[in-house]
């Protein structure tokens, strides 16, 4: 397999390659074959396991973005990173991203447009507003998030506010970019904006939120703790005490597998963590991706609420 040269960000670009006597038809090749991927014209990347799954795609787009941000255009300026390629860059989780192309800001009023690979977002943005991550110039953690929760829906601003806070985002200054704009969605961010909370811990937990909420349900303390015994456990949910809400996303339990321990452990696991909460006369609820894309959740949740006098009929 040949080797190929790679920038500082692992990134194959095509002077790079000629210089080093690699043609494009070898490149061609290599792309047909899959062992490289093409991100944008003149820029590859060597394909791996990496980029399977939720958490490849991330990376992958990433470097799409970084692809295209390095990557100098005839004629125009380069123009700084934004929305989600921005959030790309920053390690926010998203829901439901758009990454059909990259997001650059045009730092203009006016003049947006989407082309092949780039979608240039016209709006002014302050020079404060702009930082540099890795030698890559984008929008800041909290512009980047005003950005993408004035576009999307409320599950989809929800998201972002609780990634950036969670990130260290200030919320004052946050609401402070919101109140400069004048578009449709600025009130459901806002709203979404005020009922952000960093100690949601992924994409799931706060589109589950995300729904709750939008269906008038109250909402529940996030990530408390109960004593069992010796042993202490978090929950994603609790309401008054009665009843615990469970997200099960896979990532979860990769991410509660301890060292040399097997997914199926980590979820007999959790099974007798569930057993002995409901020892202590919890009533637990668990839901899975899967419900929350049927929109399911509510009318899981509701009738336990009511059972339990949580809420009224």
């Amino acid at each position: 397999m040949a080797t190929y040269p790679t920038d500082r960000y692992g990134l194959i670009r095509r002077e790079a390659t000629l210089a080093r006597g690699i043609s494009d038809a070898q490149i061609a090749t290599a792309v047909r074959k899959k062992d490289l991927l093409r991100l944008t014209p003149g820029v590859c990347v060597e394909n791996s396991g990496t980029f399977e799954g939720h958490k490849g795609a991330d990376k992958l787009y990433r470097l799409r973005s970084i692809a295209v941000a390095t990557s100098e255009l005839l004629g125009e300026r380069a123009l700084p990173l934004s929305h989600q390629s921005a959030a790309a860059v920053h390690g926010l989780a998203l829901l439901k991203p758009d990454r059909s192309r990259v997001h650059v800001s045009t730092g203009r009023a006016a003049g947006g447009s989407v082309r092949k690979h780039r979608h240039l977002h016209a709006g002014l943005v302050a020079p404060d507003e702009i930082i540099v991550v890795d030698g890559i110039r984008v929008t800041s953690v909290e512009r980047t998030a005003v950005d993408i929760a004035a576009a999307g829906d409320f599950a989809q601003a929800l998201t972002v506010f609780d990634t950036a806070l969670r990130a260290g985002a200030d919320r004052g200054l946050m609401e402070q970019l919101l109140k400069t704009r004048r578009r449709n969605g600025i009130q459901r961010a806002f709203s979404a904006l005020s009922a952000a909370d960093p100690l949601s811990e992924s994409v799931g937990e706060s589109w589950s939120r995300a729904q709750m909420i939008e269906a008038g349900l109250p909402v529940p303390r996030l990530q408390h703790t109960y004593r069992c015994g010796s042993k202490k456990y978090q929950t994603d949910y609790d309401s008054d005490d009665r009843m615990v809400g469970e997200f099960d996303g896979k990532k979860k339990y990769l991410r509660l597998r301890r060292p040399g321990e097997s997914i199926e452990e980590a979820v007999m696991r959790e099974k007798v963590r569930e057993d002995e909460l409901r020892a202590l006369g919890l009533m637990v609820i668990r839901w899975t991706w899967a419900v929350l894309e049927r929109h399911g959740l509510v009318e899981l949740l509701r009738p336990w609420l009511v059972r339990l006098g949580i809420i009224a009929r």
